[in-house]
Parts: structure tokens; sequence; C-alpha cells
């Protein structure tokens, strides 16, 4: 089928025609008769059938460019992520932070359009900054034509920019963490939701370590205990606060030889100070706990739970855990519908509250885990003793014989070390246990609830090291240290209100599969004949489901790339 032109009367007259074979011969045979064709021209009729019918020669089109030796004539993107963490990016109220205090600086690029390229790449692929700006080349994201790698560097220097102390920029900072930009921007997020809650009333804190591929800047870059088993290289310290519901507050990034018993009083003394806390309940690792930190706390008028150290505290090992008071069985429902087994009882001694938790369910799993350790340490002492004692996981179970000069049967030296029956049942004292001390006015229930909650803070370091990977680090100031690793913050705020938003709806999507059914939607952009079209590929897998959720319309089949 095709449109024919016919002149009657000094008239142009359109019609849609097919050919025909007919007794042998081939003869058209009108079909419709359109109309006059300037009328037709001026009603757009010709340009809705041919739409129309494009949408279901979509193919064809592409494939006749193709055939045509034209493939220049086609550009391909993926607008899944730009769509998606886009929309999240004005919502969320992290592109307004920003423009906000850009106002006024004199950047010839558009800061805020290469800070959401990093984070979109942080989500996407993440890494080395130094691939951004080629990896972007594949994504249809708005305003980020002509950016550059030197863009994306100058932009995470701008986040990590220190404040002028000269106008009081620097007011609450703390010893190991100057005030900078990236805190405004913090402090700016959390005004603007809230609104939400009444107060910051729970505060879940926890550090890590992340090492450097260089020197790590000025002052950042320190070597110190390394979490990541990696002491030969410089690090710095990265600790993040989370409230309740799991949103992300806050960052402050210090130099890598702070030790964490250090942080946790100036970072509290700091977040009250940003963003006007009163009550405020700290609950925090046991790696944080010593004497003097909790009495700072304590002085400050704060609440805390803080885990306690089972084994190497005295009181907690000779008192707490000897204590000879029966367990309260406690069963707690979880999200997923599952029961958890809990028992708990409280001990107080020297004025002093301790919370002793026992999960069964940890409990059998390391007895199993123990059991294992032993038989594969009575199989190595069949076998000889030499290497045993620098197996950490054997050595603690293993004990001397007193007379290392024995023999063994057929004349062959006995073993020098055996199982240590006395270690063995220490160990077990702690299967399952972990004890936590407090002075808030809260049941033993709500003080275990709140403590493993903060696991929600360690699987957001997981996500932050692994799904965002914020290593490899490059940079060599501080300033664009700190803004490499506030990327993977903004990020973090992202996939968080995304996953509110899906579970708002009952849908709980897998990361690995948000990220590659987005990477799935493309668009196809088609020039021929000064026009261009394009085409967008079919909504697969959860795509449908995340946008719903997120409250956005899918682009339609094909469309005029002119007309956006």
């Amino acid at each position: 089928m095709f449109v024919r032109e016919k002149h009657i009367n000094g008239y142009t007259y359109l019609y849609l025609v097919e050919t025909v074979r007919e007794d042998g011969r081939t003869k058209q045979r009108i079909l419709k008769n359109l109309g006059r064709k300037d009328a037709v021209l001026a009603d757009g009729s010709l340009e809705r059938l041919a739409s129309s019918v494009a949408r279901y020669a979509e193919r064809a089109v592409v494939l006749s460019e193709l055939a045509a030796g034209h493939p220049d004539r086609l550009g391909c993107q993926r607008i899944g992520g730009p769509l998606l963490f886009g929309r999240l990016w004005e919502q969320t109220g992290c592109a307004a932070a920003i423009q906000e205090l850009l106002a006024g600086r004199g950047f010839e690029f558009s800061v805020e359009r290469a800070i959401f390229a990093t984070v979109l790449h942080r989500l996407f692929v993440s890494g080395s900054d130094r691939a951004c700006d080629k990896w972007i080349e594949d994504y249809a994201v708005p305003g980020v034509d002509g950016l550059a790698l030197h863009h994306l560097y100058r932009a995470m220097a701008w986040l990590g920019e220190e404040l002028d102390a000269a106008e009081g920029g620097q007011a609450h900072a703390t010893p190991f963490a100057p005030r900078c930009v990236k805190d405004q921007i913090e402090e700016a997020l959390f005004a603007r939701r809230r609104d939400l809650f009444s107060e910051l009333s729970v505060v879940f804190m926890d550090t890590t370590s992340l090492r450097f591929e260089g020197a790590g800047g000025e002052t950042l870059g320190q070597r110190g205990h390394s979490k990541d088993h990696r002491p030969d290289l410089m690090q710095l310290i990265l600790c993040v606060l989370i409230d309740a519901e799991g949103r992300p507050i806050c960052t402050e990034i210090m130099p890598g030889n702070t030790a964490d018993v250090r942080v946790l009083l100036p970072t509290v003394d700091r977040l009250r100070h940003r963003f006007a806390i009163g009550r405020i309940c700290i609950v925090a690792d046991r790696g944080m706990i010593s004497a003097a930190t909790i009495a700072g706390l304590e002085e400050r008028g704060l609440e805390y739970i803080l885990g306690a150290r089972e084994r190497t505290d005295r009181v907690v090992r000779e008192v707490v855990l000897a204590d000879d008071r029966a367990f309260t069985p406690l069963l707690v429902k979880r999200k997923n519908g599952a029961e958890t087994q809990l028992f708990a009882k409280e001990v107080r001694h020297a004025g002093r509250r301790y919370i002793v938790c026992r999960n069964e369910a940890e409990a059998e799993k390391d007895r199993t885990d123990r059991q294992a350790i032993i038989t594969g340490l009575e199989q190595q002492l069949q076998r000889g003793d030499k290497a045993l004692i620098g197996n950490s996981a054997y050595r603690r179970y293993l004990r001397r014989v007193a007379s290392a000069n024995s023999k063994g049967g057929k004349g062959k030296p006995g073993p020098a070390f055996e199982i240590d029956a006395g270690k063995l049942a220490e160990e077990a004292r702690y299967d399952g246990i972990f004890v936590l001390r407090t002075n808030a006015r809260i049941t033993p229930l709500q003080a275990m609830l709140r403590y493993r909650e903060l696991l929600a803070v360690e699987t957001l370091f997981r996500k932050t090291k692994g799904i965002l990977r914020t290593r490899p680090i490059y940079h060599s100031s501080d300033a664009a240290i700190r803004g490499h690793v506030f990327c993977s913050f903004l990020a973090l705020v992202l996939q968080k209100e995304l996953d509110e938003r899906c579970r708002a709806t009952s849908f709980t999507p897998e990361w690995d599969d948000v990220l590659r059914d987005l990477d799935r939607l493309q668009e196809v952009t088609l020039a021929k004949d000064d026009q261009q079209i394009t085409l967008r590929t079919p909504a697969t897998g959860t795509v449908g489901a995340l946008f719903k959720a997120a409250g956005i319309a899918l682009p339609p089949n094909i469309r005029d790339a002119a007309a956006g």
C-alpha cells in the first residue's frame, strides 16, 4: 500500500491505494480517498495515520536504515537509570540543595549535573571516577553534554571544600573533620524530610575503613587498623549515621589512624549541633566503648545502647554472665513473617544496667561451627601438630601437653598439643550471647531490638563497599576524596528512597535485577529525511513495577524526537 496523488480540476487529491493482480495483469486499486492534499496536510490526519502505522513497523524502519548502509543515523542510549533515579534525585531534594549552594559561584559547567552523573555511575558501576565520563555517554542523562573528567574531579573537590572559618563556617567542627560543603547538603536534606518525624530520637552509628590506591590526600591518608585487611595501604575512616527508619543522615570522614573509641563523642556533639537535636539515643557497637566514652555520654545526659565486650571486659565476663537468674523467653516476628526465639535478662552491677541477650538460632550455629573446627582439629592432630599453632581457629582450643617428649605408637613422638576441654566449655558460655550496656529507660526487648537494628548500618557498609564500591579512590586532595565518598552517600540516599517506595507497594526486588532491567530499557533514535524518530524497547522484568512505585510514566514506544 502507498499514497498516490491525483490532480482533478486544479486540485491535488491523495488516495490510499494498493497494487493487485487481476486476470494476469497488475493494476492499482483505490482503498480510500484521503481528501484534498492541502486539507489533509493542514489537519495532520496523514501524520496521525503514519504514526499509527509506524507503531507496527518500528523494526522494519530501523532495519531498513541498517540495510541501506546508514548505521550512523541510529543512536542508542539507556534511559531506565536516568529516568528513575533522575526523578528521585529531584524529589529527595538533592538537586535543589546542590543548586542552592551553587548560587553565585562562577563554574563554567553544570556542577549539579556532574554530581548526578557521578552518583548514577556509583549506583550502576561504581569504582573509580576515571571511567565515569566515558560511561555516561551510553546513558540519556539530560545536561551532561560536554562534561569531561576534569569537570567531575572539580565537582568532587567542591563537595569536599572546607567552609570559610572567618564566616563561622567551622563552628562545631570536630578535631578529625572540618565542616565542608557536603555537610550543608546533608543538613538541607535532613531539614527537607524533618516533618516526617517529630525528632531524631534514635541514631545508629558504625565505622569502617576505606583504603586508597595512592597517598590519600594531604591529611586523610594514614595507616591504621585496616578492616579491609590491607595494612600496607593508606586509608581513611568512614563513619555513617542512620536514623531509626534506616535513612542515611550524614557521614563523617576522618584520617585513617583515628581509633573508633575516639570517634563517638565528637561525632555525637557535632550531630546535635548540626541537626538541632534534643533527645537522642545512641546505638553503637562494642568497638566504640571505653570508660571515657560512656562517662562523656552520661555527662551530656544522652541515652545509649552499646555493645559490651563479653570476653575481654572483666565485669561482663565474671559478674554479668555469671548471674544465675533465669532468662525471659521472647518471640520476635521478623519483617518476612518468620519468628526468632530470643531470651533476655537484666543484670545490674555498681549502678550499671546490662542486658544479657541470647539468640537460640545463633547459639546453634555457634555450636555447629565449633564442632566442625574440633572435628578438623582432631584429624590434624592425628597427622601431626607442627602447623596447628599457626591456625588461630585451632589455637584457641589447644593446650600444650605436659610431657612433650612422650612417645606415641610405633616409636613416633607423641603430640605436643591436645584439645583443651576447659577452653571448649568456656567458649560454650558465649554461644548466641551478646551483652548490652544501656542507661535508656526501655525494656530489655526494646534494647535488644534497637541493637539488632544496628545491623542495618553494617548492611549499609556492605552496600557502600560492595554494590556501590566506593573503592578504588585515586584522588590526591582531601577535598576531592571527601566529595568522592559523599557521592556514595548520595547514592545510598537514592537507593533508600527507591526501597521505601517499593516496599509501600509490597514490591521487594533484588538490587542486581533492578540494575540489569533498568539497563535493558533503551531508546533508539533514527534520523531520516531531516526528521528524528525515537523508538523505545519494551519494559521488561522489574521496570514496570519500579516506575509505578516511583510514580513515573514510561515514554511512548515511538515518538518524534524533536518533540522531546
